[in-house]
């Protein structure tokens, strides 16, 4: 069995790390009613390193339900946090803490009999997460060059109180561009729009009694909703619900399964371009456990609909450049086939990878489900998030507004600016040379002719 070594960076990285755990505990739970210690609790269940340069979610993850889970000197924290400054989080405890970092990535690594990938999860807005979540990505490729490195990133919204939150994700994507293999962007936005269309559609009565009660996936994991559950809770749970699908072939059977190397290998056709827009569906739980194949294929649409995406997007309008699907549950691979033949004609595929698409399937649905399908889509539809991105970081550059307190950082020099707007506009015009072919027509290359 392969193993990832999941790496938790900052406020962010470290709650929805901790849903992550707790969901996944719950369903081994489920799963493996003996309680019988199996290959997957003794190898997936142990691999995890949690950084924060403030002690507080770090602290709450310890003295919680999970304190068992975290080997308690895997964790490296402090107590000032890095105020929101990635130049902070980045050179500054990067340098400090480099040495501390790289012998707990080390002695995480020598428990696993098969190192399959590193897994950083972290926000893109604040200064820990943004700065130091991207100096551990350094730290992997120079000690681990030949592991792939898996990042799922957390991006801000518009209206993010964290004013220098343009700043610290456009220093943050450069250093994606370069040491990540495979970056999940995530939008705040998108999140919050899900959990609300959820709410909505649970209070108005919409989806009836076809939903079970506490069942949802934005509630915590079947509790009761109850006074002490934070805002972002509900946000949380969906990317975790996210890693689950993703992480599920590394830990339970099934058919055709397919590990995480497998993706990064199908999907992504040009190292820079390996940011893969995710969509889950469904986002509740049905009570009605068999489920007819008509909801299933809806399943299939949904997964296709700007509702599901992760980040404010629609691909469908856009250039795939590959796509894969992972479902798990009681699912046929001649379901799985039939739904591709029947999406195809609506997708827009580049003209060199018609047949761009990978499949995975797991048997053990998630708790409370049938079936699930987490859609992972290499798709040109990033592009407006990185424009507005863009966008928002220059409004602030233009003014040099709170330069200052990134150049007081020792160093951190303008030049570091000037590089990651320089990197993220190569990125954007990438993306737009490939809208540019869309529609083009297929030519096909003639083929071998045999004389018989």
């Amino acid at each position: 069995m392969t193993q990832s070594v999941v790496v938790q960076v900052g406020q962010c990285g470290n709650q929805v790390g901790c849903r992550f755990w707790d969901l996944a505990l719950r369903e081994h739970a489920a799963v493996n009613k003996k309680g019988i210690y199996d290959e997957a609790l003794s190898s997936f269940f142990r691999n995890a390193l949690l950084i924060d340069m403030e002690e507080g979610v770090v602290n709450e993850i310890l003295q919680g339900p999970l304190r068992e889970v975290f080997d308690s000197k895997q964790l490296i924290t402090d107590v000032s946090g890095s105020g929101n400054n990635w130049a902070v989080g980045h050179k500054q405890y990067g340098n400090q803490y480099r040495e501390h970092i790289v012998e707990k990535l080390r002695r995480t690594a020598e428990h696993c009999d098969c190192l399959q990938c590193f897994f950083v999860i972290h926000s893109m807005g604040g200064g820990t997460g943004s700065g130091l979540g991207t100096f551990v990505l350094n730290v992997l490729e120079d000690e681990f060059p030949e592991v792939y490195r898996f990042v799922t990133s957390v991006y801000p919204s518009g209206e993010d109180d964290v004013i220098t939150s343009p700043y610290n994700s456009v220093l943050a994507m450069k250093e994606l561009n370069e040491h990540a293999d495979c970056v999940l962007p995530i939008e705040n936005e998108s999140l919050f729009s899900i959990v609300s269309k959820i709410h909505q559609m649970t209070n108005s009565g919409k989806l009836g009694s076809t939903v079970k009660q506490n069942s949802l996936l934005t509630l915590s994991a079947g509790r009761i909703k109850t006074e002490q559950e934070k805002p972002f809770d509900a946000m949380n749970n969906i990317v975790a619900n996210l890693l689950l699908n993703l992480t599920s072939s590394a830990r339970f059977e099934g058919s055709l399964n397919m590990d995480l190397n497998e993706v990064s290998m199908n999907l992504v056709p040009f190292p820079r371009l390996h940011y893969l827009v995710s969509s889950l569906t469904p986002l509740y739980t049905l009570a009605d456990v068999n489920v007819p194949s008509r909801r299933l294929d809806q399943m299939f649409s949904d997964a296709f609909s700007k509702d599901h995406q992760l980040i404010q997007a629609d691909p469908k309008h856009s250039l795939y450049l590959a796509c894969a699907l992972l479902v798990r549950g009681n699912v046929q691979v001649s379901d799985l086939r039939r739904n591709i033949e029947r999406l195809k004609p609506s997708l827009h595929f580049v003209s060199w990878n018609q047949e761009g698409w990978k499949t995975g399937l797991c048997s053990v649905p998630p708790v409370g489900h049938s079936h699930s399908l987490l859609a992972l889509a290499n798709n040109t539809c990033v592009k407006p998030t990185f424009i507005e991105l863009k966008d928002r970081f220059m409004k602030l550059y233009k003014k040099k507004a709170h330069l200052h307190h990134y150049l007081h950082v020792d160093g951190m020099e303008q030049s570091c600016f000037s590089e990651a707007i320089s990197s993220l506009s190569d990125l954007i015009e990438e993306y737009s040379q490939l809208d540019a072919t869309k529609g083009v027509p297929r030519t096909d290359p003639s083929r071998l002719k045999i004389a018989v």
